[in-house]
């Protein structure tokens, strides 16, 4: 098999755009729609149905990503594709209690409740309310909210006795942090976009309960958070996400001490994350949901004022989740389908533009005998690559603020990255002072800058301008400085080269499909 080498992209609008293009491209004709869960695509390609996640997951990812898309890069999306993923959510919630339930199998009653689907419910009904106003998704939510007041407790978990025994429903034990804690998140977006109290005060009582986990010297157990390493992740961001919506500055330090130490535990330096911490887990098998977990709550810390971990925010985007885009499809064949099952046709295409389990030297960790894309995992990506454009550069009271060295351009300023440019360049288009982030392994002093009528002043990371000439680039030259790194994996040390805080080479142990070249 050929290895597929330096096809990824640096452009995150672009890497959205394909990752829309997955999303709407994994509907089940056999099953009225409902998106597919499952995939492999070796040894043998094929889409699946999930008795546990199909209608119940993947809508929730999906149309967080695609109308947040919508929101960030103005994408045009089909309508019809909404409706698909819409459809399947309601179609979840329509057993006999307002919680996402799924079918045993196609065509069967709603029978499985996992509480760990109840974040990606909310992230379903969230985004129909805000951006198309459905009327249908807010009273859902909110019976949502109400039936988990009503049938969860803090102290004593869920009410088995009722869910099971009297609504017939087939209830998933696991831990607090791998079920409900993970829907703090969405409830804060549900929040933000309907003003609806009952959908802050459940997630600040969720909040409560998530505290005994995330402790003030920031430990990982695995014991009490579970083996499920996303959760652990979606849970952090959760945090951050409520931490900055309260203006909580305990949970927030609660968070930056989990992010600094506990989360050193199942991540290297690019933001990748062993996909399950239990020890028989494959060793270089991660997950690109928990790496956008990872970036959003860098992402956070930098807007609270943390602004070292807009660093690692680039290095994670430029390191781990563009190059994992599934952008080469050459090596998926269709297998043999005579009964012409949809999950069977079209695998390759249909895979274009998906994220997976990657290692962080390629899409095949040695020692896997199958390489899948499962399919939720396209909209936790995409989720977070808007949120990464989004935060590329902004604009406030306080300035014009470049965090991200991308290539990018707002109504106030436009960025040509150092990375596809002979240096970095910033015109600003609308009055008010300029902050460019200085990345930490560069010497500001060995910067040079032209077009700035005075000398920008360095402060918490920054260079500013105070009076920056309008529409004229300002051009700040310096070396994308090499460096390497070792990253320590439970099986072996993977040697990397970075330019700047992109990947050079990194050491591959004639691993297939990889991302990068080798390093020798």
């Amino acid at each position: 098999m050929s290895k597929l080498q330096n096809v990824n992209t640096t452009d995150i609008e672009d890497a959205i755009r394909l990752g829309c293009r997955t999303m709407c491209n994994v509907f089940n004709a056999d099953d009225n729609n409902v998106p597919f869960f499952s995939s492999r695509v070796l040894p043998e390609a094929r889409l699946c149905f999930s008795p546990m996640h199909s209608e119940s997951h993947v809508p929730g990812r999906h149309l967080n990503a695609l109308l947040n898309a919508e929101d960030a890069i103005r994408i045009e999306l089909d309508e019809r594709c909404i409706d698909n993923h819409a459809n399947a959510a309601f179609l979840a919630y329509g057993g006999p209690v307002a919680l996402p339930i799924n079918r045993d199998e196609v065509g069967g009653p709603r029978v499985n409740f996992t509480p760990h689907n109840c974040r990606e419910g909310f992230h379903a009904l969230y985004p129909l309310v805000r951006f198309r106003y459905s009327e249908r998704a807010r009273e859902i939510a909110e019976a949502s909210i109400r039936a988990i007041s009503k049938y969860w407790s803090p102290v004593t978990g869920w009410d088995y006795d009722v869910l099971e025994g009297e609504l017939g429903l087939g209830v998933h034990r696991s831990t607090f942090v791998v079920g409900l804690g993970r829907s703090i998140g969405p409830l804060v977006k549900y929040y933000r976009a309907t003003g609806y109290g009952a959908a802050l005060d459940l997630a600040i009582v969720l909040k409560e309960k998530a505290l005994d986990y995330f402790n003030e010297d920031g430990d990982y157990n695995r014991e009490t958070f579970g083996a499920h390493t996303h959760s652990t992740t979606c849970v952090m961001s959760s945090l951050a996400q409520l931490a900055e919506l309260t203006s909580d500055a305990l949970l927030m330090g609660r968070v930056k001490a989990f992010y600094d130490n506990g989360l050193r535990e199942i991540c290297d330096p690019l933001g990748w994350v062993i996909e399950n911490s239990g020890d028989e887990a494959p060793a270089d098998r991660g997950e690109i949901n928990n790496s956008g977990d990872i970036l959003e709550t860098a992402l956070i810390l930098g807007r609270w004022g943390y602004t070292g971990y807009y660093d690692d925010a680039e290095r994670i985007l430029r390191c781990h989740i563009l190059p994992s885009q599934l952008r080469d499809v050459s090596f998926i064949h269709d297998p043999p389908n005579p009964d012409g099952d949809d999950g069977k046709r079209d695998v390759a295409d249909r895979h274009l533009g998906a994220f997976g389990f990657p290692a962080p030297y390629g899409h095949r960790p040695i020692g896997m005998e199958y390489v899948s894309f499962n399919m939720d995992i396209v909209g936790g990506g995409v989720g977070s690559l808007c949120e990464a454009y989004r935060a590329v550069a902004n604009s406030d009271e306080a300035g014009h603020r470049i965090n991200l060295l991308f290539d990018h351009e707002t109504p106030s300023v436009k960025i040509e990255s150092p990375y596809t440019h002979p240096a970095l360049r910033v015109r600003v288009k609308r009055a008010g002072p300029l902050w460019v982030r200085i990345p930490s392994w560069m010497d500001a002093s060995r910067i040079s800058i032209q077009g700035a009528t005075e000398a920008p002043r360095q402060t918490n990371g920054y260079l500013y301008v105070a009076r920056p000439p309008l529409n004229r680039p300002i051009t700040f030259e310096f070396p994308l400085v090499e460096r390497e790194i070792v990253l320590h994996h439970r099986s072996r040390q993977i040697r990397v080269r970075l330019r700047g805080d992109e990947v050079s080479a990194m050491e591959n142990f004639g691993a297939d499909l990889t991302f990068f070249d080798p390093y020798e």
